[in-house]
């Protein structure tokens, strides 16, 4: 499946379409019945309204016509009447006493408006007054309520209704592909993916947070692709350090079995000296692992940087001294840290130590310990060949030599362990070589 096309065959689609579908029918259903219920008392509202102000005019009217004639008897009720019968309602008129007046003997079913009323219905009745004495009532009998007014607006309300429900549908649908389409994508990749496809990708665009989730996917794959890449070059590298030794002393220990070679001291020099290149390498590898692994190993104590770094600078003093470097100091301040002395001196022992294997004789070597900003920096510069800028990003990765690896000894994990071992500490290291102007390794541990 892609992002293009996205579908609703799984699981996780149709339950989210039926969930939206509903919620959309429940707030539908429920919409409607309350505007049916409103729209209902409304038009009863409006209707009753309309029948008091009839009713009133009636009234009115009737008591007029009682003004004119000076008495019910002879009084000319047919304006009264009119108004009844172009409400659709049938007309009583009564006295004070309560005699009916209106419609008078001898009157059809069809006077005062009767002809219209097609069955009993709400009856209305107003007082006649004059100069403020009733004199009689009138009473309106309206026809049984009409249903077209109500049919009407209850035909719209449920076309309203349907309307809405078509949109619910039609957006449900899209809302549900356009979130199960990309998490049915991401759930494919990663099986992809988990069964050796180191090639799968979401190559998703989708909004939010789920293009955020297939994006974090494809970074996660690859970074995983990288180290394996890288785990499969170590091993391949490991390898390479461990044969050449090996190869020296197999073949070396067969010529002195065969006796091709006498066992005298310089061809068992040449042996050892291959056990131990082969005993560095074991030991380097060694390093690397307990480094990685020092965050669970440290033993913390208050100690300070300097005394460390002044310590180390005298136990590899023989060896920078051997390699014809120029060494100074600045580490009379103390510079207070929580930390491991074992690990961080092994730590200031491989700066040392890259840098009398890497300089040239004659190059500087500055060490110096300071405070800056609540941290304890340490930084080991030289003035030595320096590092290419393209290879910068690859001088903390495992057994990396740089160009020179072919003649300079070494496994190229020194810097490797001090990255794990700052790391371990909640510390930082970084590496900085301006073309030409050799190296500078900057530790920084909290105080």
């Amino acid at each position: 499946m892609t992002a293009d096309r996205p579908a609703l065959t799984g699981p996780l689609g149709r339950r989210l379409l039926a969930a939206f579908l509903l919620v959309a029918f429940s707030s539908v259903a429920v919409l409607t019945a309350a505007a049916l219920v409103a729209t209902d008392r409304g038009l009863a509202g409006a209707a009753q309204q309309q029948r008091d102000r009839v009713s009133t005019r009636v009234a009115a009217a009737a008591g007029a016509a009682y003004v004119r004639s000076g008495g019910w008897p002879g009084a000319d009720l047919s304006a009264a009447s009119a108004l009844a019968a172009g409400a659709d309602a049938r007309l009583v008129i009564t006295d004070s006493s309560g005699a009916m007046v209106w419609p008078g003997h001898g009157m059809g079913t069809g006077a005062g408006g009767m002809h219209g009323a097609t069955g009993a219905g709400p009856v209305v009745e107003s007082a006649v007054t004059v100069d403020g004495q009733r004199v009689g009532g009138a009473r309106l009998t309206f026809p049984a309520g009409s249903t077209s007014g109500r049919a009407v607006a209850w035909s719209w309300v449920l076309g309203a209704a349907g309307a809405a429900l078509l949109s619910a549908l039609m957006v449900s649908v899209y809302v549900s592909r356009r979130l199960a389409g990309p998490l049915t994508a991401l759930a494919a990749t990663a099986r992809r993916f988990a069964s050796g496809e180191r090639t799968a990708r979401t190559g998703l665009r989708a909004p939010g947070e789920l293009g955020e989730v297939a994006h974090a996917l494809d970074t996660m794959a690859d970074e995983v692709v990288r180290a394996d890449t890288v785990r499969r070059r170590l091993a391949a590298d490991i390898a390479h350090e461990l044969r050449t030794p090996l190869a020296g002393l197999q073949a070396g220990l067969e010529e002195l079995r065969d006796g091709l070679q006498p066992a005298d001291p310089e061809r068992l020099a040449a042996l050892h000296d291959q056990t131990l290149r082969l005993g560095r390498t074991v030991q380097d590898l060694a390093d690397l692992s307990a480094a990685e692994s020092a965050a669970l190993s440290l033993r913390l104590a208050d100690t300070d940087l300097a005394a460390i770094a002044t310590a180390a600078l005298a136990a590899q003093r023989p060896r920078l001294d051997a390699a014809g470097l120029v060494v100074t100091a600045g580490l009379d301040s103390p510079a207070p840290v929580r930390g491991d002395p074992d690990r961080l001196h092994q730590a200031v022992t491989n700066l040392l130590a890259n840098a009398a294997r890497y300089c040239r004789p004659g190059d500087r070597v500055h060490v110096d310990v300071r405070v800056v900003d609540g941290c304890a920096v340490l930084r080991v510069a030289d003035t030595g060949p320096g590092i290419a800028p393209g290879d910068l990003p690859h001088a903390f990765e495992r057994l990396w030599r740089g160009p020179d690896a072919g003649r300079i000894s070494g496994t190229g994990i020194g810097l490797a362990v001090v990255r794990e071992l700052m790391t371990a500490h909640g510390g930082t290291v970084t590496i900085d070589s301006p073309e030409g102007a050799g190296v500078t390794v900057t530790m920084c541990l909290p105080m």
